[in-house]
């Protein structure tokens, strides 16, 4: 409800205060809304969604994840050309620093609670919020997001391998969806100029998190429940605890690494039941074998962008120290479940 009322303010602040932002709708990302939040629902993802039309993208390195954004036509909303860069791109990081702006000046707005804006944290693509809540504090990641009605990059073809899971109708819907786009800083470039936009899909794996089943009735009120769903709030919990105990080790993996695996293990297993509700234990251990398998081999593929490797080369000491933790905790009983 408090995030809720500070969003909102939020929104209709930022759609007032500069024309380009007006049509700026919110959506809801992260596991909080996939309902696989495994603690205390203390940090949220908000996408604040821009629809911008006829654009042309172009690959800004070899991942296929990076683009530049330029505009085929003057745009619609003329107010966006102050945020083109001398190459005529679209800037990522001067609308990130002009929301952010907005964002800062409208907090001193907000009277009934105390929300301050985080210091930027390098590469990432968030404006955080930090919302006092006694005793605790909630924290808010607002990412600035483009929604674009056109056909998916080259790079996504061959990617979301649905078709034995979800089915091949579902996928073609899927692909038909538009495409988001979220302000991030690509760190392969060359000179970093901050005007790189990365593919972002997280409202297709919201819906293929929610709906899951490889049957259509699966979870649903009256049909048969699986383990899905718990097993991956159980892998996102083990690499949580193991963050909490070598944060510097682990602090280049995230809860995306595991929700990659996960996707994976999803096709591998596409039936549902693969995942019987009473077999949790089993399917999160042999999800678990998985994600060490990519781990030693440093390969986890982008689930809809295949040649994008989510597990750089340069961190193999890195996934190996990962992936012995794991291999610790799998061989002797989660000792860290139990601490």
């Amino acid at each position: 409800t408090l995030v809720n009322r500070v969003v909102s303010h939020l929104v209709q602040a930022i759609r007032g205060k500069d024309s380009c932002f007006s049509s700026i709708e919110r959506q809801s990302a992260g596991s909080y809304y996939e309902r696989v939040k495994i603690s205390e629902p203390n940090e949220f993802d908000i996408m604040l969604v821009m629809p911008v039309a006829r654009i042309q993208l172009d690959e800004s390195d070899d991942t296929g994840a990076f683009y530049y954004v330029s505009f085929k036509r003057s745009p619609k909303e003329k107010g966006l050309l102050k945020f083109l860069d001398e190459d005529e791109k679209l800037s990522a990081s001067k609308m990130l620093n002009a929301l952010r702006e907005i964002i800062k000046q409208e907090l001193k707005n907000i009277k009934d609670v105390e929300v301050t804006v985080a210091r930027k944290k390098a590469g990432s693509p968030a404006i955080t919020l930090q919302i006092k809540n006694p005793p605790s504090e909630i924290s808010v990641d607002i990412t600035l997001t483009l929604e674009v009605q056109q056909s998916w990059p080259l790079s996504t073809q061959g990617g979301l391998k649905i078709e034995q899971w979800l089915g091949a109708k579902v996928k073609r819907e899927m692909r038909f969806r538009s495409l988001f786009l979220v302000a991030k800083q690509n760190k392969r470039e060359k000179v970093l100029t901050g005007n790189t936009w990365r593919l972002s899909f997280s409202h297709i794996e919201k819906d293929m998190i929610n709906n899951h089943g490889n049957s259509k009735t699966c979870c649903e009120s009256d049909g048969p429940k699986c383990c899905r769903k718990g097993c991956l709030k159980l892998l996102k919990y083990l690499l949580e605890k193991l963050k909490m105990k070598h944060p510097k080790e682990l602090e280049k993996f995230c809860s995306y690494h595991i929700k990659t695996a996960f996707f994976h293990s999803c096709v591998m297993w596409p039936n549902d039941s693969d995942w019987h509700f009473g077999d949790l234990d089993h399917c999160f251990q042999q999800c678990l074998g998985f994600f060490v398998d990519c781990l030693q081999k440093s390969q986890l593929t982008h689930f809809f962008i295949p040649r994008y490797n989510l597990l750089s080369l340069e961190d193999k000491a890195r996934h190996h120290f990962l992936s012995r933790k794991i291999s610790h905790e799998l061989n002797n009983g989660f000792p860290l479940f139990h601490e």
